[in-house]
């Protein structure tokens, strides 16, 4: 007798998310996650306010101060499993993306219109670590539109830098762009390869 075929063991990629202050890496990790998300937020008092800045974020009640965890798998053709490392955005908690890029394959940098230098640390970071990375614009209620093109020329970043729109409330929309930075990283790292099939 043929032996029943073998479940297909999922290849698994660690990608971090990066960004500014409250740009929505916690919401985005928390959209798309299979499991309950390990979250490290603090409350935010008055006692921060001199170094966490709430200008445009007002409404923000509570900040990450370590990192973000979740996970997404997909059964494609090609199985695959997303380990998503979160980065805190303050500068104050910089110190830590080192260790938390180490053994990454790309990352994504959320960015907010309404501040959007405050992503500009996390993609000048990720290009200087040589890790490919994708630029995610979330979309926020009264938020003025701007077009990729002034978005792309805010960052500096080339041509080959994928910019994508996104709401990272929603599931779908953040595993778009996960799915995206994925395709990126094999067309920088392994260009000779066929990119994963997840769909």
């Amino acid at each position: 007798m043929t032996p029943p075929d073998q479940p297909v063991e999922r290849a698994k990629i660690k990608l971090v998310i990066g960004g500014g202050f409250g740009v929505g890496k916690t919401t985005a990790i928390g959209a798309v996650s299979d499991i309950d998300p390990l979250k490290t937020e603090e409350v935010l008092t008055t006692r921060s306010a001199a170094t966490d800045s709430l200008h445009g974020v007002e409404d923000k009640t509570q900040t990450t101060v370590a990192f973000d965890f979740g996970r997404v798998g997909w059964d494609g053709d090609t199985p695959v499993e997303l380990y998503l490392f979160g980065t805190p955005g303050q500068p104050r908690f910089w110190s830590l993306w080192h260790d938390l890029c180490d053994g990454a394959q790309g990352a994504v940098v959320l960015a907010d219109t309404r501040r959007i230098d405050s992503s500009f640390p996390a993609a000048d970071f990720f290009e200087h670590k040589g890790l490919p990375f994708v630029i995610a614009v979330n979309t926020f209620p009264g938020t003025k539109p701007r077009t990729l093109d002034e978005i792309r020329d805010a960052f500096s970043v080339k041509d080959t830098v994928p910019l994508v729109v996104c709401d990272a409330r929603e599931g779908e929309s953040v595993a778009s762009v996960l799915l995206t930075l994925i395709e990126h990283i094999f067309r920088t790292r392994f260009p000779d390869l066929t990119p994963l099939d997840v769909s």
